[in-house]
């Protein structure tokens, strides 16, 4: 290490290094209370004036999240937020939490990395460290970061990474709803673009996070993330399918995975549903087949898996027009009621949800949709699907569970009464397995 480096790792180890966030999303807001918590100084950025705004109130936009925690750490003035991306110059470490969803073509979309990186490319000083924490394709650290952070037309363009300015890959890890692991007792993955990056990112998140992982590179740490995601997207294809295969030969799922799971060794359990969701697993196995082409390497079973849980929108969309015409009525016209707008049960991150899909393909047939979600009191703006009307949550009770055509399960919340909706529902199309055996109201799918 060179006096710069040593210099920077002795202000992370006394807890003296100012710590930046860019992105205070579902990532970046545990974090950020995570480092101030510990005694940090801590400047988040966002874009987003009203986000910015709430965390100086001290107010928590994230349900899973205790609000106490945020007013704490604000009221001591450990933790601050601004839309002045100029005060990245404050921060010793700075760290990239924004999304990387896919373009319309499915291929990575870095608008918001570049820009996060442009904006510390005009502040950069000698002494920083800069992490990445999006997930993306290996070799986004060492070829887009950095040549942006080196680039010659940036203020920082004297200053050369390994030497004056130090950078790594840290995917996160957050899993919203999750009572057992949160940010700061899920072990952490660090990989830096040389060796001095790696053990200055290392010792940074030692100071909040009980476990890191040290690998050999960014790119390592960037393929463990896809790979970890990747995992669980091809078992979501595979349980999908054989929900279709099985059905078709009047076997129930659910009765089948209830079996499986019994063996204590050999078998993880993955449930079907009515697609994917959240804020990786839609997306990384596209950013691994896109950089693959660059090598010219074939994916075809991990983009076979994208394409089965891309599928399943409209496989649920058949068998909700097939069970109304069972009932003598068309889509057009009916009334639907989704349950459910959040990616997965008990939380309210809408991200990817496939929810969003199959509202968008009833509305494009004529239905009369509505949703009720006790998470998502309105239906956020999204970028997949930006022409979406607005819609607020509608009641669940038994007028309304009446005068819909059909009530379409998407999102398996916990508080919701569905002995209650099983009485008063005249049509339900259950994709999360809610209702188990035979009922004449219930189809699966």
């Amino acid at each position: 290490m060179n006096d710069i480096a040593i210099e920077l790792k002795r202000k992370i180890g006394e807890r003296q290094a100012v710590i930046g966030v860019i992105g205070l999303g579902y990532v970046g807001l545990p974090l950020i209370l995570a480092f101030a918590e510990k005694g940090f100084e801590v400047l988040g950025f966002d874009i987003d004036a009203a986000k910015v705004q709430r965390i100086g109130a001290g107010e928590c936009y994230i349900k899973h999240l205790d609000e106490k925690r945020l007013k704490t750490v604000v009221g001591k003035g450990l933790l601050e937020a601004t839309t002045d991306f100029s005060r990245l110059s404050e921060a010793d470490a700075v760290l990239i939490c924004v999304p990387t969803p896919l373009t319309a073509q499915r291929e990575p979309e870095m608008l918001y990395v570049r820009a996060s990186t442009e904006q510390i490319a005009q502040t950069l000083r000698s002494g920083q460290l800069v992490i990445l924490e999006s997930t993306t394709y290996p070799g986004t650290t060492d070829e887009l970061v950095r040549l942006l952070l080196e680039d010659a037309g940036s203020r920082g363009s004297d200053l050369k990474c390994g030497e004056h300015f130090f950078l790594a890959f840290s995917p996160e890890r957050e899993d919203p709803g999750n009572v057992d692991f949160g940010t700061t007792n899920t072990p952490k993955v660090v990989g830096g673009v040389d060796e001095v990056s790696g053990d200055l990112a290392e010792a940074l998140y030692g100071e909040i996070i009980d476990r890191t992982v040290r690998v050999s590179s960014a790119r390592a740490a960037e393929a463990a993330k896809l790979t970890e995601n990747i995992f669980r997207a091809v078992n979501i294809a595979l349980v999908n399918e054989l929900k279709i295969v099985y059905e078709q030969m009047g076997i129930d799922i659910w009765e089948v995975l209830d079996a499986a799971a019994t063996k204590p060794f050999g078998f993880m359990r993955f449930n079907p549903g009515p697609g994917w969701g959240g804020h990786c697993i839609p997306l990384d196995p596209f950013y691994l087949a896109w950089k693959a082409r660059e090598y010219a390497a074939s994916t075809k079973f991990i983009e076979l898996a994208g394409e089965v849980n891309v599928e399943m929108p409209r496989y649920v969309m058949d068998k909700l027009t097939l069970a109304l015409n069972g009932v003598g009525k068309s889509v057009k016209g009916s009334k639907i009621l989704v349950l459910g707008l959040a990616y997965k049960k008990d939380i309210d991150d809408p991200r990817e949800s496939p929810s969003f899909e199959i509202i968008n393909l009833l509305l494009a047939l004529g239905a009369e949709v509505s949703y009720h979600d006790p998470h998502i009191p309105v239906a956020p703006a999204m970028r997949t699907w930006p022409d979406l009307p607005p819609l607020v949550s509608a009641p669940l009770d038994p007028v309304g569970l009446e005068a819909a055509d059909a009530v379409l399960i998407i999102t398996d919340h916990s508080v919701v009464d569905y002995p209650m909706v099983l009485k008063h529902a005249n049509l339900i199309v259950d994709t999360r397995g809610v209702y188990r055996g035979t009922n004449a109201k219930v189809v699966k799918a």
